[in-house]
């Protein structure tokens, strides 16, 4: 009886919002490679601040995923939208990227 109420927590435990440093960033190669220095710089600076943003949000809906579960057994925040992983590892994507090439502007 316990393996069929595991077995049924499970996709449950799976739809939960994962946390923001457990999201891997996307590729996105040399997306900015044509970009100037200044460009740059004013671009990662708004990025980091997009992804600070995103990152916050997606704490939350961790949060309230764990409390649903725990109390209801839904993950009400993925349920909902509050889910941003997606947008999450697409912000840390560009951040890297844009890190690269200020890099190189020196």
């Amino acid at each position: 009886m316990k393996a069929y109420l595991a077995l049924a927590a499970l996709p449950l435990m799976v739809a939960c919002a994962p946390r923001p440093d457990a999201i891997a960033p996307v590729p996105m190669g040399s997306a900015f490679a044509a970009h100037d220095c200044r460009t740059v710089a004013a671009d990662l600076a708004a990025e980091r601040q997009n992804l600070s943003a995103l990152e916050a949000k997606q704490r939350g809906a961790a949060t309230g995923d764990a409390i649903g579960v725990f109390l209801i057994g839904v993950p009400t925040s993925s349920l909902t939208g509050g889910n941003k992983a997606g947008e999450i590892g697409a912000s840390k994507g560009k951040v890297l990227a844009l890190e690269a090439r200020a890099a190189s502007c020196g």
